[in-house]
């Protein structure tokens, strides 16, 4: 340990090693700056055009950097008054390299961007910048598409509820900003469509992921789903839950409470497995035998149902209608469901109407969609605590950048209460003390129940003004963000809430500029900026000389990352800032991960009632929980990976498979390798090999011709003909068959045949793809079960997903054929379409399913449909008012 922390002193860390590496490129851009300077805003526009040649005649883009980064610096200051910092250099660098810049708050992650942007976007293919949320992705790109649009380079932006016209045109802008559940549920879309014409996305070259932590690590922990209604299944549901209700008992199951889940024991396993025999509810002789994997899936819900979930508590109802009740907020949930068949479990419990389950159409993790990019990189102020996870599953590497300024913030050790309550009463006390020398503070909560209970103790004594902020209302929670830092500031905030706008001491001047100059024009608008850029100067003073930004966090999360994003929120440029966290004992992360001994520990150290304690030993306890629950929640993150891997290998194949099927004109050769391979199948099932014609399954073998193939072949006859073989039969079907397909051809037109054989294989496609995914995520959630056999079950989800995908594959053939042979054509072939359609992607730190109707256009009286409207565009409804004076007017 000391001989590591001696090489470190002598040699720096490899990080460090890694910095100084970029240092002399720096130099050598710095050394472009005068010739760029010198010249004409024409000629700087025309250098775009000379790199995009030099990359088409061989050129690499990396040996193309330094003159690419030297323009980007220069077109900034021209078109945003904004020069890049050597650190900023360093971070583009670095996006450049495929690896992720950490780059502390404050020091303008949105503009470095631009040089790995425009560097890659010289190839003509295209780069997604992908953000949190909807604001930030229209703010970025407009802000910084005056650097694109100078060079030449046109940028598009995707937010909800555009339709597919307006996203195929900005995606085949440059540069695409966008959300990363906009850009994975389009890649979703798009291998549903039934040309290639109709889809949006044109590939995936070069990513940059913003704030990439957020997305890559937090929100990957749930997958992207497109469903739809399925078939109404509640008889099973109701069937299950009064065998559960009726028969289940204490040593039958086992509560997790920090999983919160419940499962069978192996004694509970047995037990049912005789009872669903009995009531003839599963096939075969084992209750894990692939058939059963929809009983498991609704047994394991009517457990759960019953056993984890209190009425009154988790849920009331209403109605008829089951309506969650919010852990955080305790408020009715009305529209929000349980996902995975629990919401239909709990309304069997209750006796309430059953809703239909809503079956997924598509699906994928965002470890799998963001892994598609050929060249993938990501920025955000905290990233080195995940870096093994970006390591291991993106092979992404970090870098730490250092700070354009040295931070001078006070990071000041925890203090610890036993209580909850003795906790907020002591937070109160310091922001109202905080307040009264007028310091700004920023108070981070674990959920809005939370910071709302806060908000109420602050009124109580006497604290006025002060702004609860959370993670809903983007563009207002990026206004409320930007007056943190006005002197005697109070501003309460979920963790997650306001990252992407910057907290400036005296006042953000960007946010102010676009508030109060809007509609201002020429020396009345220079004018006001002068007077706006005076009040936060002196603002900006009065918060200094009060020590800075003050951040207090009010519990510990599980992940020292999210409590970094926290701290990091002070001190940006080189600003004086404090941070500290107040505990209790009754906090989770103590109750649940922290060492048993934590209490009696601190009650020797003289924690007594009414009193905190801070001390290093409590702070390191901590440390050591945290890095035990991300250690946990990273092994989750991997093991639902590895199952969705093998998804992912057969969703490639469904995939590439339909793509080349949109692109070939004319299908024919492929339908009738099919037919030929239909016969064979057919044959194989109703002649054994080597037997003898009255062996043969004559009617089997009719029937199966007249079922898949739509002809009345006398196989009974054949058979009594000297010599006859399986063979002969075989070319006896395929010829008719083929003669039959002719006929069908003839009789509507070649041209409009290969039109319906491409729109049924596809149709075919899609719906054993759905059918298949059903039953893959039935089997993920049961197969772990077979642990207790000795099994693994991941081997055992592996080999049953291939024989289930080569299923697929052999039902595919029947289906298609069949339907070939049986179409009938009214006036012109059918125009396929998608079935009614649904988005959802649940936030894993509030639980909250983001289900939205996935729209294509947008309807001026449906503000659901606008997206994200800039505050100073018209707004949608027509009124002829700008946004902020209408519909986003804050109340």
């Amino acid at each position: 340990m000391a001989l590591a922390a001696l090489a470190r002193k002598l040699f720096g860390s490899s990080n460090d090693r890694q910095v100084k590496k970029y240092r002399p490129i720096v130099e050598k851009i710095n050394a472009l700056e005068p010739e760029m300077e010198a010249l004409s805003d024409e000629q700087l526009r025309a250098r775009t055009d000379e790199l995009k040649a030099q990359y088409q005649s061989g050129t690499k883009i990396k040996d193309l950097l330094i003159p690419a980064f030297a323009t980007v610096r220069e077109a900034a200051k021209r078109s945003m008054g904004m020069r890049h910092f050597d650190v900023q250099l360093i971070g583009g660098m670095v996006l450049n390299d495929n690896a992720i810049a950490e780059m502390r708050t404050g020091e303008g992650k949105t503009l470095v961007a631009t040089l790995a942007v425009y560097l890659n976007a010289l190839t003509g293919k295209g780069v997604h910048v992908v953000t949190v949320n909807d604001y930030l992705a229209s703010r970025d790109a407009q802000w910084m598409s005056q650097v694109y649009s100078f060079l030449g380079l046109t940028t598009g932006v995707i937010v909800h509820g555009l339709s597919d016209d307006q996203r195929r045109a900005a995606y085949a802008a440059d540069v695409t900003y966008g959300t990363n559940n906009e850009f994975g549920f389009d890649y979703l879309r798009d291998n549903m469509k039934f040309s290639k014409e109709q889809m949006v996305q044109r590939g995936h070259h070069f990513a940059i992921v913003d704030e990439v932590d957020s997305i890559l690590i937090d929100e990957a922990r749930t997958p992207l789903i497109i469903s739809g209604p399925s078939e109404d299944r509640s008889e099973l549901y109701t069937q299950i839950n009064e065998l559960v209700n009726a028969n289940v008992a204490d040593e039958d199951f086992e509560l997790d409470e920090k999983q919160r889940s419940a499962s069978f024991t192996d004694d509970g396993i047995e037990k049912f497995e005789t009872i669903l025999k009995e009531a003839d509810l599963i096939k075969g002789e084992s209750l894990f035998d692939v058939e059963n994997v929809s009983v498991v899936h609704h047994l394991n819900s009517a457990l759960r149902a019953h056993k984890l979930f209190t009425r009154d508590k988790d849920y009331i109802v209403r109605n008829d209608e089951v309506v969650i009740i919010d852990e955080f907020t305790g408020r009715m949930m009305p529209g929000r469901r349980f996902s995975e068949g629990l919401h239909q479990a709990l309304e069997a419990k209750e006796g309430a109407k059953i809703q239909p389950e809503n079956q997924t159409l598509a699906s994928i993790t965002f470890q799998n969609y963001f892994r598609l990019y050929d060249k993938l990189a990501g920025m955000t102020g905290t990233a080195a605590t995940e870096a093994e996870e970006f390591a291991d599953i993106y092979k992404l590497d970090v870098v730490s950048i250092p700070t354009n300024k040295e931070v001078s913030r006070v990071d000041e050790e925890d203090e610890v209460y036993r209580t909850v309550q003795e906790k907020f009463e002591a937070i109160a006390e310091e922001v109202k003390d905080a307040r009264a020398r007028k310091q700004p503070v920023l108070v981070g909560t674990t959920s809005i129940e939370k910071s709302e209970f806060l908000a109420d103790l602050l009124e109580k004594k006497g604290v006025k003004h002060i702004k609860v902020l959370n993670a809903r209302h983007h563009e207002q929670e990026a206004q409320i963000i930007a007056d943190a830092g006005m002197p005697g500031a109070v501003t309460i905030a979920t963790n997650m809430a306001g990252r992407g706008t910057d907290i400036q001491l005296g006042g953000n001047l960007e946010m102010r500029i676009e508030n109060e100059c809007g509609d201002l024009e020429g020396e009345v608008r220079d004018a006001k900026i002068k007077q706006i850029e005076a009040e936060i100067e002196t603002r900006k003073k009065e918060a200094l000389a009060a020590g800075g930004l003050y951040v207090i966090g009010t519990e510990r999360h599980e992940s020292r990352r999210i409590d970094n994003q926290l701290r990091g929120r002070s001190g940006r440029q080189g600003d004086p800032g404090r941070s500290k966290f107040y505990l209790s004992l009754q906090d989770d992360l103590m109750r649940i991960f922290a060492p048993e001994r934590m209490e009696g520990m601190l009650v020797k150290l003289g924690l007594e009632e009414g009193e905190a304690i801070a001390h290093p030993w409590v702070t390191k306890a901590l440390e050591r929980s945290q890095q035990k629950v991300e250690a946990r929640n990273f092994d989750i993150r991997k093991n639902i990976l590895k199952y969705d891997d093998v998804m992912n290998d057969q969703r490639k194949v469904i995939f590439e498979q339909r793509l080349e099927l949109m692109e070939d004109a004319n299908v024919a050769e492929a339908i009738k390798e099919m037919r030929e391979d239909v016969v064979h199948d057919i044959i194989e099932k109703a002649i054994p090999e080597r037997s003898y014609p009255e062996q043969w399954e004559h009617e089997q073998l009719q029937e199966a011709a007249k079922t898949y193939l739509n002809v009345d072949a006398p196989i009974k006859e054949w058979s009594e003909e000297e010599g006859i073989d399986a063979e002969q039969v075989t070319e006896r079907l395929v010829k008719m068959a083929d003669e039959t397909a002719a006929k069908k051809a003839a009789e509507y037109s070649p041209e409009i045949m290969r039109q319906i054989e491409k729109q049924i294989l596809l149709q075919s496609i899609d719906g054993l793809w759905r059918e298949h995914l059903v039953t893959l995520d039935h089997l993920s959630k049961v197969v772990g079960w077979r642990g207790l056999a000795q099994r693994d079950p991941l081997n055992e989800y592996k080999q049953e997903g291939y024989e289930l995908f080569q299923n697929l594959l052999d039902s595919l053939r029947e289906l298609v054929i069949a339907q070939l042979s049986h179409v009938q054509v009214q006036v012109a072939p059918p125009q396929p379409e998608l079935p009614p359609m649904q988005e959802q992607h649940i936030d894993p730190l509030t639980g909250e399913n983001d289900a939205v109707p996935a729209t294509s256009g947008i309807n001026k009286d449906d503000p659901s449909t606008w997206g994200k409207v800039r505050r100073n565009e018209a707004c949608p409804c027509g009124s002829g008012k700008k946004y902020k004076h209408c519909h986003g007017a804050i109340a």
